[in-house]
């Protein structure tokens, strides 16, 4: 059985080709910079708007990467209520959709505080706050004391994928981290976040959570690295669509002895392509601001206003009267009231698709 890259005596001191990896990180600092110029000339609704549409996306996609799915409403008025931003949100957080959003905030917006044991602690114990993983009851708050395998297969011929550090080093393992990563500033912060990344994940720290929380380490480093609150491109969503590969890289890094090279040139790439992917982003965010700028004069109740920001926001599934009835508690009758009058505004349009039922969608609008 290949040795683990803790096992080795080199453990953990991190090499890697300068050269290659400069050729990549300069890349990758030339698009921070360059998307960075353009949202500082946006105006501050707009940055507002787009903190609060990477900020959801970021929490939601971090959670699938790990199979769970969180409901966006949700995220997106917990991250709103959270940072004062206007969302008429129509479904309160539940707890565990608390606890996301409370990390990864303090992760982004307090990036320039130290990342000690406590707060390490406080993170997961806001990822877990019924003290259960599932069905399973997992030690929170604290570093794990057992055994940690990563297996697949079903039971009596299970897979080891990887057998983390003994509990008994994770004090130890945990402090050497915490240290390097608070006060070695030779190294690039973009690199530090690869570094910190795979390194958190190697140690495997929690009983549950070190995925989400190897995650939430890069993004605060991210935000070291641009010294911004501003969140504008979300590194988890181009991992969970990288995510075969993003396991596969790490299975075969965990075997090195120190070079991680490739490891770091996967991650740069990675954000680089987050990057390019977030152009759409702001896209969609400047498309909202220029509505609401369109129609700053026009009279709308606050159902409207509800529904058409669900509308910008992308909205899932067909707009019927129905579902408008619904979502804003009135009645049918009320519900085809408000949307006759956003037809007659020329905000609404019936569907030509036609059918047994109608639906409705946004008219093409510009200034």
């Amino acid at each position: 059985m290949a040795k683990y890259t803790y096992q080795y005596k080199t453990w953990p001191n991190f090499t890697w080709n300068e050269p290659e990896i400069q050729v990549i990180l300069g890349k990758v600092r030339h698009l921070q910079g360059k998307l960075f110029g353009q949202m500082s000339a946006l105006g501050f609704s707009v940055k507002e708007e787009t903190l609060l549409s990477t900020l959801t996306v970021d929490v939601l996609k971090s959670s699938e990467i790990e199979g769970e799915k969180l409901n966006y409403e949700q995220v997106r008025s917990s991250i709103a209520r959270r940072l004062g931003l206007d969302y008429n949100d129509a479904i309160y957080p539940n707890r565990d959709v608390e606890g996301v959003v409370e990390m990864m905030l303090d992760a982004t917006q307090n990036y320039d505080q130290p990342l000690d044991e406590k707060r390490l602690f406080n993170w997961h114990a806001a990822l877990f706050p019924t003290g259960r993983s599932g069905m399973y009851k997992i030690e929170t708050a604290r570093y794990r004391t057992g055994e940690m395998q990563i297996v697949s297969g079903p039971m009596g011929k299970e897979r080891v994928h990887f057998h983390a550090p003994p509990p008994q080093d994770m004090k130890s393992e945990m402090d050497t981290f915490l240290d390097w990563l608070n006060n070695n500033e030779r190294v690039d912060l973009v690199i530090k976040s690869a570094i910190a990344h795979f390194w958190f994940i190697i140690i495997h720290p929690f009983d549950d959570g070190n995925g989400r929380i190897a995650r939430a380490i890069s993004d605060l480093l991210l935000a070291r690295s641009e010294n911004s609150v501003f969140r504008f491109y979300s590194l988890s969503s181009q991992i969970l669509l990288e995510r075969k590969l993003y396991y596969k890289i790490l299975q075969k890094i965990q075997h090195s002895d120190g070079d991680i090279t490739e490891w770091i040139q996967w991650f740069l790439n990675c954000l680089f392509r987050a990057l390019e992917a977030t152009e759409e982003t702001i896209k969609e965010v400047l498309k909202k601001t220029q509505f609401w700028d369109v129609h700053k004069e026009t009279i709308l109740n606050s159902r409207q206003q509800l529904m058409i920001n669900k509308l910008l926001d992308g909205f899932t599934g067909k707009l019927k009267t129905s579902k408008w009835a619904k979502i804003t508690k009135c009645s049918q009758d009320t519900a085809l009231r408000d949307i006759k009058d956003l037809i007659e505004k020329g905000i609404l349009k019936q569907e030509d698709s036609g059918g047994r039922s109608t639906n409705y969608e946004l008219q093409n609008f510009s200034k």
